[in-house]
């Protein structure tokens, strides 16, 4: 299980309905990724900015830029080429992926 941060844990438990299908006691050890994939697909965009806020620019993006084969299919193709575009934009500068 992953070391969590006590923000990052409040902010899973006020997303909690994004992960429905997930039991209560477990919502807390959910992946990073899935943490990322629910928020980007589900949530709005003042959650991306807090999560970006809670992570740092450099970790939400190389999460996300080294996404691998099916996980990149979890995304809803609109959303990953928005996100896509952003940290290869904004992030390579500032960290140099």
């Amino acid at each position: 299980m992953q070391k969590r941060s006590p923000e990052v844990k409040e902010f899973i438990r006020e997303h909690s309905s994004l992960f429905w299908y997930i039991p209560e006691d477990k919502k807390e050890d959910i992946s990073d990724e899935t943490l990322m994939e629910f928020i980007l697909n589900y949530g709005s965009m003042d959650d991306v900015l807090q999560l970006k806020k809670l992570w740092g620019l450099d970790y939400f993006s190389s999460l996300f830029l080294n996404l691998k084969g099916r996980k990149k299919l979890n995304y809803y193709p609109e959303i990953y080429n928005l996100f896509h575009l952003y940290f290869s934009r904004y992030a390579q500068r500032n960290s140099g992926y």
